[in-house]
Parts: structure tokens; C-alpha cells; sequence
């Protein structure tokens, strides 16, 4: 049986249309973007292709797309730079962020001077942030920067940015998300979510990975991480790269263009799915909020998630124990412990991410590999007794 990949919320396979708008500008087209000359002008025209397409998948100006070298690098210039235009106050993340926003907000809050007070906002169990918690938090504590992610990337679960940054602005903070799960998989609009700031990620959709971008309002105050020539409005210098950007900009015209006919297929293969982990006992987490529709996080008893995700992939199946992000620090997810998941099932979590190219036999063939390996181990675990 080939190989079946079922880890696209880690990463995806470059789109052959994609690729193909790249390649040019790895040899015949090669120029630096800042030169003047010929070479230097198709480079810097393509580049301003490429944000114009990004802008319109989200509903903005180009002039608010911001390349970076990734979404990390994105999450923490909006964090690092926002608080370093700012005076120190306090500053609130959902419990569910990404490293990538929980650990600059953490060294923010280590700051020997100029500190700022970290908070989290609590979720309830299907992984949503609590509005009212939220409320009640900003009322006693003013927020300065608050950051809430669009879809979490272990469970799926879709939060209510807009309603978090109506309560944020109430209050006069700049609000960010970070949209990188949710774009290309449910509609994504700049202004509806009332954020200051976004993060977006092309190797997610079928882009290359390090390309990425800030969106930013354009009254956003904000220091750049990286100085030097003054590129992208003087927010992060460095020669572009344009071959990325070129395959970032074509990826996110593609995502936007197939969404509704993606979402309808993988909702399809998911339904399928759970459909059979719930009939061998599995708990998904997450499971009754709304979530992107490509996404599974789910447990099956005294099945050691890594074990069986090593067990899976043997047979032919690339899913995930949790984020990718976290594989170098594994441990318990800080995802489902905010959720209030008891460890013990906790460490039984597996994540299934859908894409395109999956079908319905890899579904059927998924859960009969899943269902042989659960029997094997068991009847070891009975055995060992």
C-alpha cells in the first residue's frame, strides 16, 4: 500500500501550479528585488503580484502585508513590536496559542525593566475561549495586547476572534490572531475579525514553507525584530525571497479559489471517520464546537498516542501525536490540559489532518489498521499482566 499522509495541518505537498510559478525565479528570473536594473524590476513586480494576492484572500491593502520568514517569525514581530511601541501594561493570550505567541509573550514577561503582565485566557472543554472569563479578566486587569488564534491547530476548534476583539478595543489594545489553520480552509476576512493583526503561513496551504506574512492595520504601531535595508516598510529587512513569495502568493489565489469544493471533501472523509473511531470508544476532543473541517484530535483508552502513532505509521500512516511544533519538547498538550483533559487520556491523543488528496478508502483502510493495532496491543498489555 503507498504511504498515506494524514499530517497536513503540519505541513502540505507544494501544489504542482505552485512549483511550477516558482521556478522561474530560482535561475531565469534571479534578480534582487532592490536592484534597479531589469533583473531587479521583474523580481520586485513579482513580489507585488504575489502580496496583491495574499491581500485579497484576506480582504486588505497590499500595503498591510508584511513578508516574514515564517509564521513564527510573523507572531513574534507583532508581539515583540507591539509591546516595544508601547508602554508596559498587561497582555492577554488565549491558553491555547502556538509556542511561537506563548513563549515571546512569556519573555516579555520575564523583562527585568519594561516587563509586561502576562495572562491567559481560559477555555472551556471544547476548547473554545470563555467570553465571559474573558470579560471579567480585561475589566480587572486594562489589556495592552491581547492575541487569540483563529483555529487551533491540535483540536480544529474555530474561536469567536471577532467577539474577543470587540472586548479588547473596548479597552484600547491591539489585538492580533493568528489565522495560519484557518486560512484556506474557512473563509478569513481582515476586517470582520476587528483585529489590528494577523498571521498567515503559506506552507499550509500548499505553499513553500518559508514564506509567510503580518497583516497589519495600517495605524499599527510596531518595531522591527530585524533592521538592515529598510525592506517591507521598514518592518523586516533582508533580500526577499522571491521564489517563496511567488509560490506563497499563487498557493493562497489556489486555496481561495478551491475552498468550498476542499471543505465539502474533507468534511466528507472526517465524517467517515469519526464515524468509525467512535465505534471502537474514541473520545475527540473538541468534537461538539465548531472546527475547521479537515481536523480529528482524538483519543481511544490506555492507547498511548505515541505509540500508536509510531504503530500507524509503520502500516503506512502519517498522523500526529500532537503539534509538530512540539514534537522536540514532547510531553503532555498544554492544549488539552487549558481543556481540562484528564492526563491520563491526554497522552492518548492523535491528530488526523485531512487534505485534498485523501479518500474515503484511505479512511476505510485507516481505521482497519487502527482497529488491528488497538487488538495487538491490548492483548501485549493483557499479556504483560
Amino acid at each position: 500500500m503507498e504511504p498515506v499522509y494524514f499530517d497536513h495541518n503540519a505541513t502540505t505537498r507544494v501544489d504542482d501550479a505552485v512549483l511550477e510559478a516558482m521556478l522561474p525565479y530560482f535561475q531565469q528570473e534571479f534578480g534582487n528585488a532592490s536592484s534597479r536594473h531589469g533583473y531587479g524590476l521583474n523580481a520586485r513586480r513579482a513580489i507585488d503580484k504575489a502580496r496583491k494576492q495574499i491581500a485579497d484572500a484576506v480582504g486588505v491593502q497590499p500595503v498591510q502585508v508584511i513578508f516574514t520568514s515564517g509564521g513564527s517569525e510573523a507572531n513574534n514581530l507583532f508581539i515583540r513590536g507591539a509591546a516595544d511601541s508601547l508602554k508596559p501594561g498587561n497582555l492577554f493570550i488565549s491558553s491555547i496559542e502556538h509556542p511561537c505567541v506563548l513563549k515571546p509573550t512569556q519573555a516579555l514577561s520575564r523583562r527585568s525593566c519594561d516587563a509586561w503582565a502576562m495572562h491567559q485566557l481560559a477555555v472551556n472543554a471544547s476548547g473554545q475561549v470563555d467570553l465571559e472569563a474573558a470579560r471579567n479578566a480585561m475589566q480587572e486587569r486594562q489589556p495592552g495586547l491581547v492575541a487569540v488564534m483563529l483555529a487551533n491547530n491540535e483540536t480544529g476548534v474555530i474561536q469567536d476572534v471577532a467577539s474577543v476583539a470587540e472586548l479588547a478595543r473596548s479597552h484600547g489594545a491591539y489585538v492580533h490572531t493568528d489565522a495560519i489553520q484557518g486560512l484556506g480552509k474557512i473563509p478569513v476576512d481582515f476586517s470582520a475579525l476587528k483585529v489590528h493583526a494577523m498571521t498567515l503561513s503559506a506552507h499550509k496551504v500548499y505553499g513553500p514553507k518559508g514564506a509567510a506574512a503580518l497583516i497589519v492595520d495600517k495605524r499599527l504601531l510596531l518595531k522591527p525584530l530585524i533592521y538592515g535595508g529598510g525592506h517591507e516598510s521598514g518592518l523586516r529587512s533582508g533580500t526577499e525571497n522571491v521564489p517563496a513569495i511567488v509560490g506563497f502568493g499563487v498557493a493562497c489565489e489556489l486555496a481561495q479559489a478551491r475552498m468550498a469544493e476542499t471543505a465539502q471533501h474533507v468534511t466528507i472523509l472526517r465524517d467517515q471517520l469519526e464515524k468509525g473511531l467512535a465505534a471502537m470508544g474514541a473520545v475527540i476532543f473538541g468534537g461538539a464546537a465548531e472546527r475547521i473541517p479537515n481536523t480529528c484530535y482524538f483519543a481511544l483508552q490506555d492507547i498511548e498516542g505515541d505509540t500508536l502513532v509510531v504503530k500507524l505509521d509503520k502500516a503506512g500512516f502519517a498522523v500526529a501525536a500532537g503539534a509538530a511544533c512540539s514534537s522536540v519538547n514532547p510531553g503532555q498538550s498544554h492544549v488539552l490540559n487549558a481543556m481540562q483533559v484528564d492526563p491520563m487520556l491526554a497522552r492518548c491523543a492523535v491528530r488526523v489532518s485531512l487534505g485534498r488528496s485523501n479518500t474515503l478508502e484511505q479512511i476505510d483502510n485507516f481505521l482497519r489498521a487502527t482497529q488491528r493495532i488497538v487488538a495487538e496491543l491490548k492483548q501485549i498489555s493483557s499479556v504483560s499482566f
